[in-house]
């Protein structure tokens, strides 16, 4: 008869079941499942750079261009996320009036073709939810690009 487990061995069986089960597809090379982690890992990896070292970003852009805020112009840097074309993100920096730069939390970038001419269209917008909530603000537009290489 086996000795019954204890309980640290069962919460490491539990540990590495669980481990196991999440890990599994991946070690496996299962494209869809490590290209979804993938794209997750860098949204949440833009988002937190962006929020994290925003400030520098824009200081860094404004004294490249010598633009200055002022009380009717204001400059911030937002993450950019691609509608279409796969879901990339990136950063961007936005300029305009202060009231609405404050309002606006991200950068959509939408593309489609025109009579086989690739058209992309930056659009900054309230919500961070790009595809379900693509509400533009109004007055502001992107003046520089943040590339951060992943």
């Amino acid at each position: 008869m086996k000795p019954a487990l204890s309980r640290r061995e069962k919460s490491i069986a539990l540990s590495s079941f669980v481990a196991g089960t999440l890990l599994l597809p991946l070690a496996l090379g299962v494209a869809a499942k490590a290209d979804l982690l993938g794209d997750l890992l860098k949204l949440g990896g833009i988002t937190l750079v962006v929020s994290r070292f925003g400030g520098q970003f824009n200081d860094a852009l404004n004294k490249l261009t010598g633009t200055r805020d002022t009380a009717t112009y204001k400059t911030r840097v937002v993450p950019i996320y691609t509608v279409s074309g796969g879901g990339a993100v990136g950063a961007v920096q936005i300029a305009g009036p202060p009231a609405a730069v404050n309002k606006t939390t991200a950068v959509a970038q939408v593309e489609t073709k025109v009579i086989g001419i690739r058209v992309r269209a930056l659009v900054p917008v309230e919500s961070k939810d790009v595809v379900k909530n693509l509400k533009r603000v109004q007055g502001v537009g992107v003046s520089g690009i943040v590339d951060i290489k992943l």
